[in-house]
């Protein structure tokens, strides 16, 4: 299995990689949440074979959470995200991915699963306990042995963004993907546009976006499956409120 030998060494690169990008814009998400009492981790089916692969990189994939529950307010199985009782959400993190040269690892062997505790401490950046134990299940585990310290890694390099006001950006006359990117390496120091891929869904609505990072956490220009969209395709962004 290929994977760092020291969790240690392996938050700490992500840590020192954080800050150095120091916040041009005291911007932030002006949302909610809280946390439920209590939280059950599911177990994970493992729903595609293993691939043990040399990591060449990382990819932040951010989702825009009022687009993802547009449809989903009623979803039992989406309730913690989606039902407001939770609060509401703007960005929070889908996944910390490894990427490979032209695949990515997944599945890699592990017995361990995330504790409560961790899911709990995350849960304002990743509001499921089912997707928390799913990410760490198929991503995790190929980067680090511990799914504490791939928390810890995914916790500080989110908590190191600063957000443009998107509520804002989704009312501009003629939005395009190339708008979105811009905004957001603008609020960040160190990134520039060619390292922001964007995901819009088949009706042209924003539900991603991808952060692409090199081995040691610095970000890097985004490979073309990761980038999505040429800057100039019209774009739009779902308020939800």
């Amino acid at each position: 299995m290929i994977r760092p030998a020291w969790p240690v060494r392996f938050a700490s690169a992500a840590l020192a990689a954080a800050s150095l990008a120091l916040p041009v814009a005291a911007t932030a998400q002006a949302y909610q949440c809280k946390a439920p009492a209590r939280i059950s981790v599911p177990p994970v089916k493992q729903d595609a074979r293993t691939r043990q692969l040399p990591v060449t990189g990382y990819t932040m994939a951010l989702s825009w959470s009022p687009e993802f529950c547009r449809t989903r307010q009623r979803s039992g199985s989406h309730a913690t995200q989606c039902s407001g009782r939770n609060g509401r959400f703007g960005f929070i993190v889908h996944g910390f991915w490894p990427e490979g040269r032209s695949t990515w690892p997944q599945y890699c062997p592990t017995a361990q699963r995330p504790q409560p505790a961790t899911v709990k401490r995350s849960f304002c950046m990743m509001p499921s306990a089912s997707l928390a134990a799913r990410q760490w299940a198929k991503h995790g585990s190929c980067m680090t042995r511990l799914p504490a310290t791939y928390f810890k890694v995914t916790n500080i390099l989110w908590s190191s963004y600063r957000w443009p006001d998107f509520d804002r950006i989704s009312r501009e006359d003629d939005l395009t993907v190339g708008r979105i990117r811009e905004a957001f390496a603008s609020a960040n120091k160190g990134w520039e546009p060619s390292m922001v891929g964007v995901k819009l869904n088949r009706r042209g609505w924003l539900e991603e976006l991808r952060l692409c990072y090199g081995k040691r956490f610095r970000p890097r220009v985004c490979p073309s499956r990761t980038f999505g969209p040429r800057d100039g395709v019209k774009a739009k962004i779902w308020r939800g409120m």
